[in-house]
């Protein structure tokens, strides 16, 4: 049975994000708040807990298309190739915010992505999530967590999720009601614009 965690995203407190952090290194599965629904993820350096969302998700962990949540742009140079300076300074004015931007992949990648060409890379505005990272002290990779309701695409009570994935995962965190859209998807790995998603993010940014 999945621990339920509140956190306040005004201020997350310490003490319950230390927990969640101990699950993550431990290979646990966690879903988390983020700008945008509710994903699950897992550290992005345990092979064992990445082969569990890849099952979960039906993909095989090489194929799959994994976002990975970053605290800020400090380490991009860890996952991603060398990018010009106008796609650095659009990352800039976009991020912390609701959008993934597809870049081009770094040979230093982890070893589950090293045949992956391109990455995606998240840093959403939410202090839940950007807490956990950063006391993590690397990436977590994220999915998000989609609804068989036609209606519906995504969950947004958390109560609700815990009652559909409390045997799946580890923790549940309630940040609070998610929002029912996704990220805007915008792919710059090969140094132009491409809008692969049109979600929650504002165009007029680029």
């Amino acid at each position: 049975m999945a621990q339920f965690i509140k956190l306040y995203k005004e201020n997350p407190n310490p003490r319950e994000i230390d927990k969640i952090v101990k699950v993550l290194k431990r290979g646990g599965l966690i879903i988390y708040p983020t700008d945008t629904v509710y994903g699950l993820g897992c550290d992005i350096t345990n092979i064992r807990a990445l082969e569990r969302v890849a099952k979960i998700k039906g993909v095989k962990l090489e194929k799959s298309n994994f976002s990975f949540i970053c605290q800020d742009l400090s380490n991009l140079s860890d996952y991603v190739k060398q990018i010009d300076n106008r796609t650095f300074k659009l990352l800039k004015r976009a991020l912390p915010g609701p959008y993934t931007f597809i870049l081009p992949g770094a040979k230093t990648l982890p070893n589950p992505f090293k045949k992956k060409k391109t990455v995606g890379i998240r840093v959403p505005d939410n202090a839940i999530a950007l807490e956990i990272v950063k006391q993590l002290g690397n990436p977590i990779i994220s999915t998000s967590i989609r609804d068989e309701d036609e209606v519906l695409e995504y969950t947004t009570d958390p109560e609700l999720i815990l009652e559909k994935w409390k045997d799946i995962v580890d923790v549940v965190i309630d940040g609070g009601y998610g929002d029912n859209e996704a990220s805007t998807v915008i792919d710059v790995s090969d140094g132009t614009i491409d809008i692969i998603r049109k979600g929650k993010g504002r165009l007029d940014i680029l």
